[in-house]
């Protein structure tokens, strides 16, 4: 028969065993909440309205579109 010390040592360590994983699983979701928390941030950041340069690039790359499409319709500007 076995020792009833045995069952309660092995009882033990399979508690300690989980609680050391529950434990690292936490920290790492902790970790990739904080991830997600400063890509959030970051993202809020860089999403300033643009600046006028870039204005400006986006109206000279459209009246580029506007000509090509004219161009490929066949119309004569």
């Amino acid at each position: 028969m076995q020792d009833p010390y045995l069952y309660i040592t092995l009882a033990a360590a399979g508690l300690i065993g989980l609680a050391i994983i529950a434990a690292a699983a936490l920290r790492g979701w902790n970790g990739w909440l904080e991830l997600k928390r400063a890509e959030l941030g970051r993202r809020f950041e860089e999403a300033a309205p643009p600046s006028a340069s870039a204005r400006i690039e986006v109206a000279d790359l459209k009246e580029r579109i506007r000509k090509l499409e004219a161009i490929a319709a066949g119309v004569d500007l």
